[in-house]
């Protein structure tokens, strides 16, 4: 004999797995196309992955429903009054579908986003026609990396059926009043243009939001529809279950361009697509967008001087001599109150640890010379390489250079930057200021001239001298986002934060008793620079490799992408059999730190 609500048991073995499942799922490890020589979460091939533990988001929603739906339901079912009264109604059916989209959805990126037709978000609240609630759009799961959306509807043929009568009497109601003899209802059919149900009303607003919310710049996602308790093929004669306009309401969602899925998914294993398991291995553009601190490195005394014998040897380089520090004491005495001044002093050991494990590094594999081997893999012969960067990074480059860099460094950053008068300059300064005191041989990578952008921002005129390489859809997301980020300043703010940008040879001669101005904040986030946002828009508008020390900037960035796109347009996406050349190149490369620690030698730079 089977036991009363047999159903609600089986749901509940249901939840109770799908329970389990969640607690331990992990999204899709994603490839970005972003080279890590920095030896910090990285892959093979310097491949970046993000973090397999990384929150998919809307999870913890999912995970919270199945577990409060899964307590309510067992307290019901232990509840030995529970056999005499009516099932108890629950969401298990709809969570179990969602879960089972999630869990065969190709590149899932998010579940439970709320998506808005309206430009703003609050302009959607004063809408009222049923296509729009007040909460926005709502998509059960984002996949294949953006571009699909997936709706879970478990509505019953009875639910609808309650539908179609309810409009039927109203239509029935209005031919009785209208008195012209001609019903608009023949034979249990509603003439298409006053057909509409729940179920079309989703589809429109589904459509209307993926309108509004295109994937990347301009590909619109496509919609699916899974509808797990539809039944279109019972038979017509039983009229308390089947009606011919379930079958007509699945036509027009067809014909609206919905993908229509009907009944529960079978199985809980995804089909894996073969090439995604292929390593995807990233290389850099033959044109280098350079960063601030991509300057500062290619500077630095860490990159050029010569490697310490040991890991001892890297940490006594940067311990100043005794008579130094009894100096250095008195000194932050003397221009400060606080008694604790001194402590402030000796707290800055951690200064030189920094300097240290930057030499340690340099030890393993050396900036220059990862350079070197991964641009030479792309022009055997560097003579394709050409570098360029912002007149702002520039600018600020020289103007750090001037306070704290050593006599070497500053000479490096004469002979890298002084040249760099305007973005078409052909004059090839003399090499040997820049490689002279430089463990490497002249020339060992085409450093000079290092090229500047003719405007602080890409426009349509300061474009067309260029020739951008084809974009990628993550190319194309991180140039909107820049865009985004720097479309919320205040252009008359920035002017006064900083002076133009000098193009005289050693502008910081002028200026070393001044302050280096701070450097401008975004308003979107605080987190991020204005000249480090102008650097990657510049990079990913024309389609170069951006090299980058900022890694916390790069983080940073990613996560306004996603919030933007969803996450939708961070993974890398394989390249049609003719695109590969396009497929494989880098939109950002990211290097380990190295600062101006020619100042901070104990040695004197004496080598």
């Amino acid at each position: 004999m089977a036991r009363p609500h047999e159903e609600l048991y089986e749901l509940c073995d249901y939840l109770r797995s799908v329970s389990v499942g969640l607690d331990s799922y992990e999204p899709e490890p994603q490839d970005l196309p972003i080279i890590d020589s920095s030896g910090e979460e990285m892959g093979e091939m310097g491949v970046v992955k993000t973090q397999t533990r990384e929150v998919l988001p809307g999870l913890r929603f999912l995970r919270e429903e199945v577990k409060r739906d899964l307590q309510v339901l067992q307290k019901f079912l232990d509840d030995p009054g529970s056999t005499s009264l009516l099932p108890l109604s629950t969401n298990a059916p709809y969570l179990v579908a969602v879960w089972q989209e999630l869990l065969q959805a190709s590149g899932a990126v998010a579940i439970y986003r709320t998506f808005h037709i309206a430009a703003h978000p609050q302009a959607s609240r004063k809408l009222k026609n049923g296509s729009v609630t007040e909460h926005g759009v709502k998509v059960d799961v984002v996949a294949d990396n953006g571009r699909r959306w997936i709706r879970v509807n478990t509505i019953k043929n009875s639910r609808i059926l309650m539908e179609f009568r309810e409009m039927d009497s109203y239509l029935t109601s209005s031919d009785e009043d209208d008195g012209d003899g001609h019903s608009s209802l023949k034979k249990g059919k509603l003439i298409p243009q006053e057909f509409d149900n729940s179920v079309l009303r989703m589809g429109r607003a589904l459509l209307g939001a993926a309108r509004a919310n295109p994937h990347g710049s301009n590909e619109i996602p496509s919609v699916t529809m899974r509808l797990t308790r539809l039944n279109p093929s019972l038979s017509d004669t039983d009229y308390e279950k089947s009606d011919s306009r379930i079958a007509y309401t699945i036509d027009c969602l067809q014909k609206m361009g919905i993908d229509v899925q009907l009944g529960e998914r079978q199985g809980i294993m995804k089909e894996m697509d073969n090439i995604s398991a292929q390593p995807v291995v990233f290389e850099p553009t033959t044109h280098i967008n350079l960063d601030l601190s991509a300057l500062i490195a290619l500077i630095s005394d860490t990159t050029h001087s010569h490697l310490p014998r040991d890991p001892e040897d890297a940490n006594a380089r940067f311990i100043p001599p005794q008579r130094y520090v009894e100096w250095k004491k008195q000194r932050v005495r003397m221009l400060s109150d606080s008694p604790d001044a001194t402590s402030t002093w000796e707290d800055s050991g951690i200064h030189s640890k920094v300097l240290a494990d930057q030499a340690q590094q340099e030890m393993k594999k050396g900036l220059l010379q990862d350079m070197h081997d991964r641009l030479r893999s792309i022009s055997p012969d560097l003579q394709n390489i050409q570098f360029w960067t912002t007149q702002e990074a520039r600018q600020r480059c020289l103007q750090i250079v001037s306070k704290i860099a050593g006599t070497r460094e500053r000479q490096r950053a004469e002979a890298l930057l002084s040249c760099s008068i305007c973005s078409q300059t052909t004059t090839i300064p003399t090499h040997h200021r820049f490689w002279v005191h430089s463990r490497y041989q002249s020339n060992f990578i085409p450093l000079m001239p290092v090229r500047l952008y003719p405007s602080s921002e890409p426009d349509a005129a300061s474009l067309e001298s260029f020739q951008p390489n084809p974009s990628s859809p993550f190319m194309t997301s991180l140039a909107s986002t820049c865009r985004n980020i720097l479309s919320q300043e205040d252009i008359s703010r920035l002017r006064e934060s900083h002076s133009p940008p000098s193009h005289s040879a050693a502008p910081y001669l002028s200026n070393d008793e001044g302050e280096i101005p701070p450097a401008a904040v975004t308003l979107a986030n605080p987190k991020l620079t204005v000249h480090t946002v102008q650097s990657m828009l510049w990079g990913a508008a024309l389609g170069w490799t951006t090299l980058t020390t900022n890694r916390s900037s790069v983080k940073v960035l990613l996560k306004e992408m996603k919030r933007s796109t969803g996450g939708g347009a961070l993974a890398y996406e394989f390249p049609d059999e003719d695109e590969t050349t396009r497929g494989s190149k880098a939109a950002i490369w990211m290097v380990k730190p190295r600062s101006l620690a020619e100042g901070s030698r104990s040695d004197c730079c004496s080598e």
